[in-house]
Parts: C-alpha cells; sequence; structure tokens
C-alpha cells in the first residue's frame, strides 16, 4: 500500500487537503491511505521513525511555522523514506529554487493560486505516484529501511541473509546481511512480509530463501549462503520445502 502524509499548518488548507486526497483514493480504488495529515513536521518525522518501511507520498506546505520549512522537512523525509514522492504545495514560489539546494527530488511544485489547479495537480500526482509504486512493487532493487542509532539504511532486499530476535530484547532485531550485523527496533511480525522470498522459519527468525544452500530435514536447520545455519520450527518445514520447490 501506498501511504499519502500531508504536511499543512493552516487548517482551512490541511483540511482542503484532507478531503480531496481521500476523496480521489475512493474514486480511483487506488491501493493508497491517508496514513497521517498533520500541522507540525516532527509529526511526521516521528511516525516515520516509528514505522520505518513506509513507500509514501508527501504533501508539504512550504511554510509551516515551526523551525523546519518545508523544503528541510522533505529533506529529512528523503534520508527516511528513500523511495518518497515529495509534492511541495505553497505560495512561496521564490522559494522553489532551495528544493534543488536541499537535493530533495521533488516531483512538483504546486503554487496555492487556484483551488483548481491544486486539485488538478494534486490528483495527478498522486496517480503518477501510483504508477510508480506499481512498477516499483515489481522492481528488483526493493529496498528494506531501517534505523539503528542515529543513522538511517536502505538495505537492499538481495543483500539480506536472515532478520532474528535478539535473545536479549525481544524488542529488538538483527540483521544479518551479505556485509554484516545491524541491531534496530522491531519485532519478527512487522518483517515476515516485506517481500515475497522471505519465510518466518521460527518464531524467532525471518530467512531470504534465496539465500538458502541446504536443508537439514533431521536436524530442522537452514544452512545459508554465508554458512550461517538458523533452526526451522517443525510446523514450517513442510511449508518450507514447497517454497523451495523440494
Amino acid at each position: 500500500m501506498l501511504h499519502v502524509f500531508i504536511c499543512e499548518d493552516d487548517l482551512e488548507q490541511r483540511t482542503y487537503m484532507e478531503k480531496l486526497v481521500s476523496k480521489h483514493i475512493m474514486e480511483t480504488d487506488y491501493d493508497m491511505e491517508l496514513a497521517l495529515s498533520a500541522d507540525n513536521p516532527t509529526d511526521i518525522l516521528d511516525y516515520l521513525d516509528q514505522h520505518p518501511n513506509q513507500r509514501g507520498l508527501y504533501f508539504l506546505d512550504v511554510d509551516l511555522q515551526h523551525e523546519l520549512n518545508g523544503i528541510e522537512l522533505g529533506a529529512t523525509i528523503r534520508k527516511m523514506d528513500v523511495s518518497a514522492t515529495i509534492v511541495f504545495i505553497t505560495t512561496h514560489s521564490e522559494m522553489a529554487h532551495l528544493v534543488f539546494i536541499h537535493k530533495v527530488e521533488a516531483m512538483e511544485y504546486i503554487i496555492k493560486d487556484d483551488p483548481k489547479t491544486i486539485e488538478t495537480g494534486v490528483k495527478e500526482c498522486m496517480q503518477l505516484a501510483y504508477q510508480r509504486y506499481l512498477n516499483g512493487k515489481h522492481s528488483q532493487n526493493k529496498y528494506f529501511s531501517l534505523k539503528s542509532g542515529d543513522q538511517t539504511w536502505n538495505i537492499l532486499h538481495d543483500d539480506i541473509l536472515f532478520f532474528e530476535t535478539d535473545s536479549d530484547n525481544r524488542n529488538k532485531l538483527i540483521l544479518h546481511t551479505t556485509n554484516g550485523l545491524i541491531g534496530f527496533r522491531g519485532v519478527i511480525n512487522e518483517v515476515k512480509k516485506i517481500g515475497p522470498e522471505f519465510f518466518c522459519c521460527h518464531k524467532a527468525n525471518v530467512v531470504n530463501v534465496n539465500k538458502i544452500k541446504r536443508v537439514d530435514r533431521a536436524l530442522r536447520t537452514i544452512e545459508l549462503v554465508n554458512g550461517d545455519t538458523i533452526p526451522v520450527a517443525i510446523q514450517k518445514m513442510s511449508e518450507l520445502l514447497r517454497r523451495l520447490g523440494e
């Protein structure tokens, strides 16, 4: 699902945007939802911090009456959501050049000069963003985004070996990649459906089936391409073997 975000400090404008976005989703039956509408950019960033695997379309006002303006917010969003589609809606056309200075890579810069112009621009952006989302679902270059400490990581699915629950903290996961380990806040249920190549083989593990070298049915273990082994729950063995075509 493609999630839509609105950040607009003017209540009237924000309410108008909410109705416009919700109505267009209903009319088109897009696999989209209005995830969050806020007047404070911190609310958007907090949401992304708590939900690190977003694929979002962001409608941002430029002048937010906050220490962060909309363009600075967009630049931060870009780091947290590498596939973000960012659209600015503002009266400040003279600030458009800042989009390039901050390397935001915005889709559009819609000027608030006429409601009809806004409506047309928003609908066109939603259509294009959704088409890109559908194309991205079939892309071979899919990424898993996570935040660890002060760093945000975008890891290629193909570089992921498996996820495991930290034995000392049930609310922390350890991501095993071809390049090393990364610990981050999360639980197994949040990562087992990030892509069709991932399989929950055990209550504490989600494995990338494309990285499995061998399955030991007797010991109920998986050997990965790097030599690591992880357990397979007895009730998961048959399903795993079907996935592997054995």
